[in-house]
């Protein structure tokens, strides 16, 4: 016969269960420190900036609509925003990016 037969050889000791599961353990520990830790963080962020609205902060929404926001009642879900003189549309809080106060406005003008 040309091809001899191969024969397995018996596996050995094979590593204990931790040494296996490391590799995952290491994956897990990365994507929680740079994928699911700053989200969560963004999260809480955006929230807190969300529930701090107030009447006369300069938003612009999610699609890029600027305006002021006219009445912001705590407890509710959507603001009302002024986005042209005597156009105002309701908007949900969440659908806020960004937020820039009435102060920092003035500020910058004065500059």
């Amino acid at each position: 016969m040309l091809i001899s037969p191969a024969y397995a050889q018996s596996a050995g000791a094979g590593g204990s269960a931790l040494a296996q599961l490391l590799p995952f353990i290491l994956i897990f520990v990365v994507f929680y420190f740079f994928l699911i830790r700053p989200q969560q963080k963004r999260a809480k962020q955006h929230k807190a900036m969300v529930d701090a609205l107030r009447r006369g902060d300069k938003v612009v929404t999610a699609g890029g609509l600027k305006g002021v926001v006219s009445k912001a009642v705590e407890g509710q879900d959507s603001v009302e925003v002024e986005i042209a003189k005597d156009v105002k549309v309701s908007i949900v809080r969440a659908m806020i990016s960004s937020v820039e106060t009435k102060d920092s406005g003035d500020k910058k003008a004065a500059k």
